[in-house]
């Protein structure tokens, strides 16, 4: 009975070191996932700007014309 509860014992510590790394795998993959989601989401958010940035500049070197008076 001591050898089979020696071998219980083994198994859930080999049960356990197996749940921590699939734990683990799943945490990483979860943490690779969430990086590549926040530069995707960088690269989105700076194009945007950009784009902004330069839309904005345009219309502040266009000359502004000026509005004709009307006689009435």
């Amino acid at each position: 009975m001591a050898d089979n509860s020696k071998e219980r014992t083994q198994a859930e510590a080999q049960f356990k070191k197996t749940q921590k790394q699939k734990e683990g795998a799943e945490a990483m993959a979860a943490y690779v996932a969430d990086a590549h989601a926040v530069r995707a989401k960088t690269a989105r958010l700076r194009e945007l700007r950009l784009a902004k940035e330069a839309a904005d500049k345009a219309v502040k070197n266009k000359p502004v014309e000026k509005a004709k008076k009307r006689s009435t």
